[in-house]
């Protein structure tokens, strides 16, 4: 089986080709039903601590620091076994990550999507 991960907004529709759908945000994405997102796995814990998501405030001038910290971040602690249980998903084949954030190129999917695709 290929392994392959994918990035779509919340908002987006679902395809049969997104494989397993896991949603990365810690917060519910607004105004979306469980029936819209048909995400197979919600792993909150895997993403940016309250405090970082409120730092950053999806601002694209603090973008490399958060990548910084959120890397800190998954290395210790409950978002370190989250983030286990996502590279484990990820080995059984195709995975898309979801997320809420109306930015495509400053969000915790992009960062996690590096990480998954580095230690392949």
């Amino acid at each position: 089986m290929r392994r392959s991960v994918c990035l779509k907004r919340a908002y987006e529709r679902p395809d049969l080709s997104d494989g397993m759908r896991v949603l990365v945000d810690r917060v519910w994405p607004r105004g979306a039903s469980r029936e819209d997102l048909k995400i197979d796995l919600w792993l909150k814990e895997v993403a940016p601590s309250t405090a970082l998501r409120k730092w950053f405030g999806h601002g694209p001038e603090k973008w490399e620091e958060m990548g910084t910290r959120y890397r800190r971040e998954l290395g210790s602690g409950s978002q370190k076994e989250a983030f286990e249980r996502l590279k484990s998903l990820y080995q059984k084949g195709r995975m898309t990550l979801v997320y809420g954030a109306k930015d495509e190129q400053h969000n915790q999917a992009v960062i996690l999507k590096e990480l998954l695709e580095d230690r392949s």
